[in-house]
């Protein structure tokens, strides 16, 4: 066969294929042998879930194996439905999961949001503890365990109630209990773990646990609120600290233990306490940009466990510090109250007067009158005579201006003879200032207790909607530095009357040069600092300034010039021939020594 032929016969045989795959009919096939592929068909569908059967079976002994080699003992605890049980009294409630015992959620039942939403102090979004313990296959979360629920109350004999939430978590070889109790009319909820059995499988002595929050804005002011919230903590030693006063990244590894760990918000805690104290516990904090998460929290520490148990206390409430108080030692420092100094009004008066005049009214800004009217009673004496003091100065200033120019050019002889002079008439130069000083403990308490007063927090009085927050009465298209985009009417009408104050008071003083124009800048800088303050806080203020005038005024009518003058020559008449006290002549020899010090 040549090339040619054998050529024709492959281009014959391509013909005949192509004709067949596309032109010619397939063969019948008996109606018996058509039914076969369908009863194969069918056999197929029934074997399927068997099939299916033997693939999960296949699985869950794979899982089984894993969660035996990960979990050993508790391998069997792993898995199960998860479901969410309530724990609740009167001001609280508590959500708590089934898979881990842990808590979920908390509902302060009292209070809303500036957004009237329910205030959630907890939640599954934005908060995490993870409570885990050292074995021999690891260290095992106990958040992966599946616990049976029981809810039970008890009753004690005074008649208060106790919601008990257990959770059981049980195996052959022994069992985990996790029991809260929750009494009526308290925010506390007491915590204990149980390990019962599981011989040699534990081998850590404590629970280790690690907390994460996420702290969610509540309040209207965003920016007083990042500057109000942090962590605070207790050592067992009795010294408070805190955490968290800037922005920035802050961590710390505490080296003492520590009594409890509050993450503090500004009107509201969620804190932990120990029954004897944590170990090894580590903090820290950030600002986020995120506007509607105020701060980002954890803490890390180690819970001792007693003979395969451990108890500790939750706390979820506002900080009201009554309320704190009762909770454990140095609780209530989760209020600030100020510096040393000035804490001890807002501890001792400001508090017990707030509870006191609750009793009776209902609206705060009448109580804020109230509170201010008391005060101003109480301190009337020291008002009096810094009045008179300020009184006697401006009536024998004549003589005093005498002194200046006759002893001008001679600073410590116009000191000498000052002082002498004022030793004549009966007169101290501090005797108006003093008083004034005296009363400074209770400006400066206020300016710490209505920022941190949570019995303010969304109660509205006048034109203010919320005296915990400034009162917006007029928004600004700009922004003005170190004063903001509003206008507190509260603060602007104390400045005012702070300037017509300083004006009256001017009139009253023998102030002169820098001193007196000083009386009229600080009322504007205070309405810079103040108008981004609460505006309970200006009120007060405003109400104290009006309540001086009325005390002046009165103290006016029953004591004049010319009275004041009549005392001061009285004295004059009867120290003629006084010798001088040893603190005058110690200040005499002082200002001796400075002049030929200076000479020198």
């Amino acid at each position: 066969m040549d090339k040619n032929q054998a050529t024709g016969l492959i281009l014959f045989a391509a013909v005949i294929l192509v004709y067949s795959f596309f032109f010619a009919s397939s063969p019948e096939i008996p109606a018996e042998e058509t039914q076969a592929p369908a009863q194969t068909e069918s056999s197929v569908q029934e074997q399927q879930p068997v099939l299916q059967n033997e693939v999960a079976e296949v699985s869950d002994s794979l899982v089984s194996a894993a969660n035996a080699s990960k979990y050993g003992e508790l391998a069997s605890l792993v898995s199960g439905d998860e479901e969410a049980v309530i724990l609740e009294n009167d001001l609280i409630q508590v959500k708590i999961s089934s898979k881990g015992a842990s808590v979920e959620e908390v509902n302060l039942k009292e209070f809303k949001t500036w957004q009237k939403e329910p205030l959630l102090l907890i939640d599954a979004e934005n908060s995490k503890m993870d409570y885990s313990i050292e074995s021999r296959m690891g260290l095992i979360s106990l958040n992966d365990l599946y616990f049976t629920p029981k809810l039970t109350t008890e009753q004690d004999e005074e008649g208060i109630t106790s919601h008990i939430l257990t959770f059981v978590a049980a195996t052959d070889q022994g069992q985990i209990t996790q029991t809260y109790t929750l009494k009526d009319g308290t925010y506390q909820v007491q915590k204990s773990l149980k390990i019962d059995r599981f011989p040699g499988f534990f081998t850590g002595n404590t629970i280790h646990l690690t907390w994460a929050d996420n702290v969610k804005a509540q309040e209207k002011d965003l920016p007083e609120s990042r500057r109000k919230t942090e962590i605070n903590y207790y050592l067992s030693s009795g010294s408070y600290e805190n955490l968290g006063v800037g922005d920035d990244l802050e961590q710390e590894q505490v080296a003492e233990p520590v009594k409890w760990i509050g993450f503090s918000q500004r009107f509201f805690t969620a804190g932990i306490i120990a029954e004897d104290s944590f170990q090894n516990v580590s903090l820290a904090q950030s600002t986020p940009e995120d506007s509607t998460i105020v701060k980002m929290m954890e803490a890390s520490l180690n819970i001792p466990l007693n003979d395969g148990g451990a108890n500790y206390t939750y706390y979820f409430g506002p900080d009201n510090y009554k309320t704190l108080k009762k909770v454990t030692e140095g609780f209530e420092k989760n209020v600030d109250m100020g510096y040393v100094f000035v804490s001890w009004v807002n501890k001792y008066i400001i508090v017990n007067l707030f509870a006191f005049l609750e009793k009776y009214f209902s609206n705060y800004g009448v109580i804020i009158i109230l509170i201010v009217l008391i005060i101003k009673l109480a301190l009337s004496p020291l008002t009096y005579k810094s009045y008179i003091g300020m009184a006697k100065m401006r009536v024998i200033k004549p003589e005093i201006d005498e002194l200046k120019e006759k002893y001008g050019d001679d600073p410590t002889k116009m000191q000498q003879e000052q002082m002498k002079l004022f030793g004549q008439l009966g007169v101290s130069p501090i005797s108006g200032c003093l008083p004034m000083v005296l009363q400074m403990p209770f400006l400066f308490a206020m300016f710490f207790f209505f920022p941190n007063a949570i019995q303010l927090r969304q109660e509205s009085f006048l034109w203010a909607t919320d005296l915990s927050t400034y009162d917006t009465f007029i928004n600004l298209p700009f922004t003005i530095p170190f004063y903001g985009s509003h206008v507190s009417l509260f603060t602007l009408l104390m400045t005012v009357s702070q300037l017509i104050y300083t004006h009256f008071n001017n009139q009253l003083t023998t102030a002169q040069g820098p001193m007196k124009n000083l009386g009229y800048i600080m009322p504007v800088m205070f309405m810079f600092v103040l108008n981004s303050y609460p505006a309970g806080l200006s009120f007060y203020y405003f109400v104290s300034n009006m309540v001086t005038f009325g005390q002046q005024a009165l103290i006016k009518l029953f004591v004049d010039d010319s009275k004041i003058r009549a005392k001061v020559e009285e004295s004059k008449a009867k120290n003629v021939n006084k010798k001088k006290s040893k603190f005058q002549q110690k200040l005499e020899d002082a200002m001796k020594a400075a002049e030929s010090n200076k000479k020198k």
